[in-house]
């Protein structure tokens, strides 16, 4: 079996959701190597996130952000953590609800994605900076 691994530090992005399937694949070349295998990717922060869907239609990522915002809101005077601004409890409960890692199984070089399928980054936060991401294949 082999194991590649590779450190990917992510450019700044505005709060939303974002496809960075790309990026991902062009940082791990290696993947290509791997004729059955799996691709964990892993974000090192807790007020972003990892998860994938749609990667046609930009609404969906539009509705995601409105969804998340509506459902987790910010300036909740019951949070007790608020000295880093209204923006960071409800960044580090978003993360929670949809996760630091997703994972994905690589077939004959590729990673499988389904046809529709994107990875998406959720930066929830105003100014959150730039974010790093693990990114681990392997597999025969």
């Amino acid at each position: 079996m082999k194991v590649y691994q590779q450190a990917l530090s992510l450019r700044e992005r505005k709060r939303g959701f974002h496809i960075i399937t790309d990026e991902v694949e062009n940082a791990l070349p290696e993947i290509s190597l791997i004729k059955a295998g799996i691709c964990q990717v892993f974000i090192q922060h807790t007020s972003a996130s990892l998860t994938i869907n749609e990667n046609a239609d930009p609404t969906v990522r539009v509705d995601f952000e409105m969804f998340f915002n509506k459902t987790v809101r910010e300036n909740d005077p019951a949070y007790k953590h608020d000295y880093e601004g209204s923006d960071d409890m409800p960044a580090h409960l978003k993360s929670a609800l949809l996760g630091s890692s997703v994972t994905i199984p690589i077939r004959n070089g590729q990673l499988a994605l389904g046809t529709w399928q994107g990875i998406y980054l959720g930066e929830h936060r105003d100014y959150g900076g730039s974010r790093q991401l693990i990114i681990t294949a392997w597999g025969e």
